[in-house]
């Protein structure tokens, strides 16, 4: 049977994210690893599809170029609607990527309009009047203002996503939202017939998320966070159910390896630390003197995996951030880190490690390439966008994985993670 929803992710946390949000509502979601050759269709037994890329900071003409090739793979596999998934911060620069990616992806679908909300209320991302707020604070105001690749420093998702298009962006305000989708749609009528080619939405509820659903089932292209997911299912007739979320049984050594530098993952790793459970803290400026940090990181880990959960982590303050930025470079030091995070990851599974967190959307997609993942089912929701997933490895083992979100999480969220699949076993 022909999949109903074909999802494009951004990075591979955020493909994570969506994908959990679809099976809490209760679709079956396979996760796939970047686009898959041309005219190859592994069999794929799931309501929906998401392509996994690793695009939210490359030039936009390469985000463009996989975007699109993801989406010719997902209409060939039988794709009613199309969903562009992006970060419920709304990561982007003035350039891109978010703006060019839905653009490409409206002409490439021959269609007008197109709907644009980040909000995730679970998570503390909400909408109104057009501005996003993380938490109680607006995005401008939070510690995104910090971030290293896609600072956000302006709240007002109309002027973000204005400054990345050529078509018009208007708003869909939150007195339409709440009254329901007749008026979401009588809204939409009237951007469309002032030449509005993207709207915002205010969403502040999970309700309102489900009204929007509602209203943008026969559109062909929907763009958001992995907040819309909620209220999408139901379009087809899908309703939540703990089926969905099956995994295997887990079993074998458990890890951490922690890259994001977000204030969320700095507090996972100090309260991971105040455990007094063994952990490696991988230094930027020691990999780039050419030590074997990666080599001191797995003997570490080696010594303590039978013991319980060992973490790898490069998270730091912002300030200690810019001072590595400053002496290598922002672009470099990232790569510098992630090379050695990903070797980590594979020394860890050569060493039996098959329950691995994973915190970061860049370290995630470093990680993923470096074990040759190809594809994920996705299981259980561990906390609000993240997801515990099984992947096939060489040989018929399964990994268990989750990819985190650096923003994402609770403060006791790897310890959280490691007991919901020792409760599943149980």
């Amino acid at each position: 049977m022909p999949i109903r929803l074909g999802c494009i992710a951004d990075d591979f946390t955020g493909a994570t994210d969506l994908a959990n949000n679809l099976v809490r509502a209760g679709m079956r979601v396979v996760q796939l690893i970047d686009v898959p050759a041309p005219g190859a269709h592994p069999p794929v037994d799931a309501d929906a599809v998401v392509i996994a890329l690793k695009s939210r900071t490359v030039p936009a003409a390469e985000a463009v170029d996989a975007s699109l090739r993801a989406l010719d793979w997902l209409r060939s596999a039988g794709a009613g609607q199309i969903y562009f998934k992006y970060c419920s911060t709304f990561d982007s620069t003035p350039a891109g990527n978010i703006g060019p990616v839905t653009e490409a992806l409206m002409d490439a679908l021959g269609t007008d309009f197109t709907v644009a909300t980040p909000a995730f209320p679970d998570n503390g991302r909400t909408v109104f009047k057009g501005h996003l707020f993380v938490g109680d604070v607006l995005l401008g105001e939070s510690s995104m203002r910090h971030h290293p690749l896609t600072p956000m420093t302006d709240s007002n998702l109309v002027s973000v996503l204005g400054a990345q298009t050529r078509r018009p962006v208007g708003l869909i305000d939150h007195k339409a939202v709440a009254t329901g989708p007749e008026a979401i749609a009588a809204r939409i009528g009237e951007l469309r017939g002032e030449g509005v080619g993207a709207a915002i939405v205010d969403a502040i509820s999970n309700d309102d998320l489900v009204r929007l659903g509602s209203a943008v089932a026969g559109l062909p292209l929907v763009t958001a966070g992995s907040g819309l997911a909620i209220g999408l299912p139901a379009n087809w007739g899908i309703e939540p159910s703990p089926v969905a979320a099956r995994l295997p049984a887990a079993s074998g050594h458990s890890a951490i390896v922690a890259g994001s530098v977000s204030a969320a993952t700095n507090g996972q790793v100090r309260k991971f630390l105040d455990t007094g459970r063994p952990a490696f803290s991988v230094d930027p400026l020691r990999i780039a003197a050419g030590d074997d940090v990666a080599g001191e990181a797995l003997a570490l880990a080696e010594a303590h995996l039978a013991d319980g959960p060992v973490l790898i982590y490069s998270t730091e303050s912002p300030d200690a951030v810019r001072a590595v930025q400053d002496e290598l470079g922002a672009a470099d030091a990232g790569k510098l880190v992630e090379g050695t995070l990903a070797r980590v990851a594979q020394g860890l599974v050569e060493r039996g490690v098959r329950r691995l967190v994973v915190a970061g959307g860049e370290t995630s997609g470093a990680v993923v390439q470096a074990l040759g993942l190809t594809s994920l089912r996705i299981g259980p929701q561990i906390d609000p966008g993240v997801p515990w997933c099984a992947a096939p490895l060489p040989g018929g083992d399964s990994l268990h994985i989750t990819l985190k979100s650096g923003n994402f999480g609770g403060p006791d969220f790897f310890t959280a993670a490691f007991t919901l699949l020792d409760e599943a076993a149980a």
